[in-house]
């Protein structure tokens, strides 16, 4: 049996990963929080020791460390605010374990390079979440793709809207230096999906970036993408937001939509089950997604022309 620790119990995220812990057979010895709204612990790990305080939570993980083999942590489960994820990943390889950390992995591309030199020195291995790699609508979409001709690129549509309340601007997640703002909070693992599925990323234009809405233009080896991104309600489609959904996602590919909205339960678990069995995405994986978001922060805002997606313009207008 596996021992793992979490950091960010209280999050969002954090119950997916405590359900993955229990259906693979891991024990969840530890959890840290500043906030201590962590009911959800009792649900799954209700012996599981909680801390408010990193540098308790620190004392207690070095601990279990010296005491033997049986009580110390394997893996450290990171759901913490983005621009933690770097600090944490170092704390879990220093403390004797494996981390497997939410995305985005980190902020910036050079920062896997500081991470890849600490695995080496500690001869522990960073593996993160990349749900949508093991989700089997991706997989079959992936395998048409390499099925196709090489010459061929396919017009590809990508729209997210996930509701967000004014809760969203004030907290961490509203903080470009500590989110990497919204193409990197909410769109990351959709970028990391395209490049998984269409191959090396050649270009990357910007036609819209504000706190709660982004789009652009990319191009793959074997794909042009339109995408957009938003946070504002009134962005879901018409007929869906009447039903009372507060969220829509479309993949459009050369003209047919690709279903993909169910079976996202049981990724997690399914990522856990690759990790656990030495197969999971590590640091390199990541690494054409954290550059995609990375360019779409920092680079300047190109005006409507040639390929944008027919939301973008209506968002700005």
């Amino acid at each position: 049996m596996n021992n793992f620790a979490l950091i960010g119990a209280g999050g969002y995220i954090a119950p997916r990963h405590m359900r993955a812990i229990r259906e693979t057979g891991g024990r969840l010895v530890a959890a840290m929080d500043p906030n201590d709204s962590v009911g959800i612990l009792d649900s799954h790990f209700p012996e599981a020791d909680f801390f408010t305080e990193f540098e308790r939570f620190d004392r207690h993980v070095d601990l279990l460390r010296r005491s033997g083999a049986e009580d110390r942590i394997d893996y450290v489960t990171i759901c913490s605010p983005n621009y933690l994820h770097d600090s944490h990943m170092r704390f879990a390889l220093r403390s004797g374990a494996d981390a497997i950390c939410e995305k985005p992995l980190v902020l910036n591309p050079w920062n896997l390079d500081g991470l890849a030199e600490v695995e080496r020195d500690t001869g522990h291995r960073i593996s993160t979440i990349l749900q949508l790699r093991v989700h089997p609508a991706i997989i079959a979409l992936r395998e048409r793709v390499l099925a196709g001709s090489s010459d061929k690129k396919f017009e590809v549509d990508l729209t997210y809207v996930t509701a967000r309340g004014p809760w969203y601007q004030h907290s961490w997640k509203g903080d470009v230096k500590k989110s990497g703002g919204i193409a990197t909070n909410i769109g990351v693992h959709f970028f990391d999906m395209l490049h998984f599925v269409f191959g090396a990323l050649q270009s990357n234009v910007v036609h819209l970036s504000t706190p709660s809405k982004a789009a652009g233009f990319l191009e793959y080896e074997r794909a042009r993408v339109r995408w957009f991104l938003s946070l504002d309600v009134n962005d879901v489609p018409r007929v869906q937001r009447d039903e009372g959904q507060r969220t829509y996602r479309s993949i459009s590919v050369s003209g047919e939509e690709v279903e993909f909205s169910d079976g996202f339960a049981d990724l997690h678990t399914r990522s856990y089950e690759a990790i656990l069995t030495g197969q999971g995405f590590g640091l390199e994986e990541n690494r054409t997604a954290i550059a995609t978001v990375s360019a779409i922060r920092d680079q300047a805002i190109t005006p409507f022309a040639g390929d944008y997606h027919p939301l973008a313009k209506a968002a700005q207008e």
